[in-house]
């Protein structure tokens, strides 16, 4: 049984499947608060309101899933996102994932799996929120404060999502060293599979941007294999 605590946000306009799986979530102990449709969701984001965790379906009335994920990133960098879609294109998948969803699951799912997957998650997310005491560290020309998602050098700064900080951190702190992707994927993202993996290239992607300011800062594919970001004195 879940935290009774734990408030789902829930948007989906199919009628049948939104009630089995709100009846279900709520059966399991969760708070939930459910939209029909995009329209009225953005307008309960835009309240301010605040959840342990999101459950958006991509092809809604009004504004679809994936605007609403954006919006909900602009206001909350940790709260975990699962889409919930019939749309199983990889491009769909790869793009939800790079907008800042945690999972993407495809319909008809499991309610066992979603049910594990947002155990998982809230568990997860709770570590996540335990306050970071660190203080900010060099990297060439820049310096990155992972606890207020900053990096910034002399006329820059780059406000980083919470994934793209993490990513950075766990680089740095393998300065110089080979990184394998599987590693990664599984301590950023909980998991190794096609889909985070391409979501992994785009942000590693980011970051070489941001970091174009100083040629001395490199990230390496090492083909196969993984990363190595190397910083020269």
């Amino acid at each position: 049984m879940a935290d009774s605590k734990a408030h789902l946000f829930y948007v989906e306009d199919d009628e049948s499947l939104s009630f089995v799986t709100r009846d279900n979530l709520e059966l399991n102990g969760y708070e939930v608060t459910y939209c029909e449709d995009g329209g009225k969701a953005m307008q309960t984001i835009q309240s301010g309101a605040k959840f342990d965790l999101c459950i958006l379906d991509v092809m809604l009335p009004e504004v679809d899933g994936f605007s609403l994920a954006q919006e909900i990133r602009k206001r909350d960098e940790q709260v975990p996102i699962i889409f919930l879609t019939a749309k199983s294109m990889k491009q769909d998948r790869i793009h939800g994932l790079t907008i800042g969803a945690d999972d993407y699951m495809t319909k008809p799912f499991s309610i066992e799996e979603l049910l594990l997957k947002i155990e998982i998650f809230l568990r997860r997310s709770k570590y996540a929120n335990v306050p970071r005491t660190n203080t900010p560290v060099s990297i060439g020309h820049y310096s990155f404060d992972y606890k207020n998602l900053s990096l910034t050098t002399d006329g820059y700064a780059e406000t980083l999502t919470q994934k793209e900080a993490d990513l950075l951190k766990l680089l740095n702190e393998h300065r110089n060293q080979v990184v394998k992707r599987s590693f990664i994927l599984e301590t950023i993202w909980g998991k190794d599979d096609y889909f985070l993996g391409r979501s992994l290239d785009v942000f590693i992607s980011r970051l070489r941007k941001y970091l174009s300011l100083d040629d001395r800062i490199k990230v390496e594919n090492i083909h196969g294999v993984g990363f190595k970001f190397r910083v020269d004195d």
